[in-house]
């Protein structure tokens, strides 16, 4: 994956700058801006309306400074939606803005510069951003580049991102960081006890594993990042639509997530035990595919009865938070495209956080207002466990009710969790349905900031 990061510079000679202005702060700046300028604004009809933009000439005509409808205190990441409009060149924020302001300023900017080019050559003009000098530019680029990662292993289309590339990209990301990483692969899931992976990713041409991933000093804090690697989900034999197969490809974009969270914390150095997981299967269909009805065996030594064939994800994620937990972990988080009903619920741009520690959600909570990571939590109500009870099994993998679906499937997921260890599930989209100020329609990042400055507050030395 290429997540070289190139908008920005380290030469401010010359660069232009980009002024963000509110309806309140353009009289301020009216009043301080020269005639021409303040004339120029007036017949461009520039009233500093949210997302605005308002390219301010000098006496030879080239561009002395960029207004923009942008209110920094509330949406710092907003210049991410600049970078369409800017003209190839250099440019640069206000000094005098704060590290927090200054980061999530420049990580929108970069955030709003992605481009998926795998496949074409970019099209937009390059414009690069000096950094504020109140801004960490090692922070800023490790945080850009574990988004960069997550989106360019989102948008890889299946046929070139099935369980064996995705291990290969994992493997690479292990290679740059010094970290150990195996696979557990096909027929040695059932020796060494992951049958629900298996029974999963069996149908498939592309042989099922589990992904491994470890780093940092074996005494450190131990932290499990689990990621559903559902590679392409046909829905199986309860097979989707044509529209809802659409967008499958995206379906491993917990495994995505779970990489770009692991890369950010072994690029920052925190000092964890990580161990990162994937489960990473194509949910195809053949002979051999599981059906509805089955009962699946798990490593937790609990049987699952498969309600529906399309409710793979957790069944694959149930082995793997098993074996986390036999580490037992200070923390565990998982990421998974999981719901749509968290998507009814929270809609395409929030993570749906489900957590049985109310200490650990709240720093969560708390970081992700901090960093503009937007997650929202829903409850573990343990009444609906009802929902999931089997007649011939231990569990089952769905409800059969249209209600409380992102809720049930977290319930399932808490069971394969060991008592006593702080376990936080999202449920996400990753993947942006419409472009918005740094964050271009297609595969997204989601919650994997506010996790990581979470776990920065309480485990940074």
């Amino acid at each position: 994956m290429n997540t070289s990061v190139d908008c920005f510079t380290d030469d401010a000679a010359g660069s232009v700058p980009l002024i963000a202005l509110t309806p309140d702060t353009l009289h301020t700046w009216r009043d301080a801006a020269a005639a021409r300028e303040a004339a120029w604004c007036d017949a461009c009809g520039f009233t500093a309306k949210a997302g605005s933009v308002c390219l301010v000439p000098d006496a030879q005509g080239a561009v002395a400074g960029v207004l923009t409808g942008t209110d920094l205190e509330r949406a710092p990441m907003a210049l991410g939606a600049l970078l369409d409009a800017l003209p190839a060149g250099s440019y640069h924020l206000p000094a005098d803005l704060d590290s927090r302001l200054a980061e999530l300023a420049a990580l929108g900017f970069a955030m709003g510069a992605y481009e998926f080019t795998r496949y074409r050559k970019a099209e937009r003009a390059q414009a690069r951003l000096y950094l504020p000098e109140s801004a960490d530019p090692k922070r800023v680029f490790a945080l850009a580049r574990a988004v960069y990662l997550a989106r360019d292993l989102i948008n890889t289309p299946a046929g070139d991102m099935m369980p064996p590339q995705l291990a290969e990209a994992a493997e690479a990301l292990a290679g740059e960081f010094g970290a150990s990483c195996q696979s557990v692969v096909g027929e040695d899931l059932l020796r060494e006890g992951f049958p629900a992976i298996h029974a999963v990713g069996r149908a498939s041409a592309h042989a099922p594993r589990l992904v491994c991933l470890e780093w940092g000093r074996e005494d450190a804090p131990g932290i499990a990042l689990i990621g559903k690697g559902v590679c392409f989900d046909s829905g199986g034999l309860d097979i989707k639509t044509a529209s809802g197969m659409r967008l499958m490809k995206k379906d491993m974009g917990g495994a995505a997530n779970a990489l770009a969270l692991g890369r950010l914390i072994m690029e920052t150095k925190l000092d964890v035990r990580l161990q990162v997981l994937l489960p990473a299967v194509e949910n195809a269909i053949a002979g051999n595919a599981f059906r509805p009805g089955d009962v699946v065996p798990t490593r937790k030594g609990l049987n699952i009865e498969i309600d529906n064939t399309d409710a793979e994800g957790r069944v694959v994620l149930s082995d793997a938070l098993a074996f986390a937990c036999e580490r037992s972990p200070q923390v565990a988080v998982d990421f998974a495209t999981l719901t749509g009903a968290a998507r009814v619920a929270v809609g395409t741009d929030i993570a749906a956080m489900f957590c049985n520690d109310d200490a650990v959600a709240e720093g969560i909570e708390a970081a992700a207002d901090e960093v503009d990571d937007p997650v929202w939590r829903l409850p573990l109500y343990q009444p609906y466990n009802t929902l999931i009870e089997s007649k011939v099994a231990d569990i089952a993998n769905s409800s059969g009710t249209p209600y409380a679906g992102a809720i049930t499937a977290a319930l399932f997921l808490e069971r394969f969790v060991d008592t006593g260890i702080p376990w936080t599930h999202f449920d996400i989209m990753a993947w942006n349905t419409r472009a918005r100020p740094a964050h271009p329609e297609g595969g997204e990042a989601m919650a994997i900031r506010a996790v990581f400055a979470w776990l920065e507050s309480r485990f940074r030395a």
